[in-house]
């Protein structure tokens, strides 16, 4: 039994792999031989999305892996440039024939506003509201067609998800957001635990620009482990799901190896860290 094998159960009571493996920024051509690899290496949960360009990929993956469909866990997302009924519902057949797969496991909204919008706080915090609540409606309609087991968000800050809860008939089971070691979202998070959504964690490595933080660094060599495993390990004693990415099988088998326990006057330590990252993008609509 290895932390890939352990799961969180979400608030519609199905289950879901703690760790995830994440696609995002993996090039097309790298995709399948990189899911391959990672699902021989244990992953059970895989995360792409439609703005990712690699959701053939993904599904050629696990279709070539040879492990049962029910034993594998795909996530995907509407984009976020997507911010009608229709649009949500065209866009997710595109996802559900890319994959090939039978079913998704988990369908998100990506984000709370187009791309282009989301470096910054918005001048009018609730323009997307009306637009959201009627994807999600869209959304809890493909959910009753057993088309996707679970559906969520990703990017959303509390507002955003009060919103969408105060206006819907289905609770989001996740929210993905930006989440490493000195920027876990407190405000997020705890209204995440209240309303018993699950955070799961994008960038759990800072997309690397951690690995040479050096209090981060002293505390990995106490555990014999890499700074990628103890920040991998960090986010899963938070409660929360991290999604590591890598192409070069090596780190994919060594962000696996997550067999040991920070202890909590360790946790305290980096709990209590300012941001860790260098030069890190911060989703400004997170704060």
């Amino acid at each position: 039994m290895t932390k890939l094998d352990e799961t969180y159960t979400l608030n519609n009571g199905l289950e879901i792999p703690k760790v995830a493996f994440g696609t995002w920024q993996m090039p097309a051509e790298k995709t399948r031989q990189s899911v391959l690899d990672a699902l021989e290496a244990g992953y059970r949960h895989i995360d792409t999305a439609l703005a990712y360009g690699n959701e053939k990929e993904v599904g050629q993956a696990v279709r070539d892996s040879g492990i049962p469909r029910d034993q594998i866990y795909v996530t995907s997302k509407l984009p976020g440039e997507t911010k009608t009924y229709e649009g949500a519902k065209k866009d997710f057949e595109t996802t559900f024939n890319n994959l090939d797969i039978d079913y998704l496991d988990l369908y998100l909204i990506h984000a709370p506003f187009p791309w282009q919008e989301m470096g910054n706080v918005p001048a009018d915090p609730a323009k997307y509201d009306k637009a959201n609540q009627e994807i999600w409606k869209a959304m809890e309609e493909i959910l009753a067609t057993g088309k996707v087991k679970s559906i969520g968000v990703s990017n959303f800050n509390v507002r955003d998800m009060k919103a969408l809860i105060d206006n819907s008939n289905v609770k989001p089971a996740v929210d993905q957001i930006q989440y490493y070691v000195g920027y876990t979202e407190p405000k997020i998070s705890a209204y995440a635990k209240e309303n018993d959504i699950l955070v799961e964690a994008y960038s759990p490595l800072a997309t690397g620009r951690m690995l040479s933080n050096p209090t981060v660094e002293r505390i990995a060599e106490k555990y014999k482990a890499s700074v990628a495993q103890l920040a991998i390990q960090f986010v899963i004693q938070n409660g929360a799901l991290p999604l590591p990415k890598a192409t070069h099988k090596e780190h994919i088998l060594d962000n696996a190896k997550l067999d040991f326990k920070i202890s909590e006057e360790d946790m305290e330590k980096l709990n209590s860290l300012s941001d860790t990252a260098v030069d890190m993008w911060h989703n400004g609509h997170q704060e």
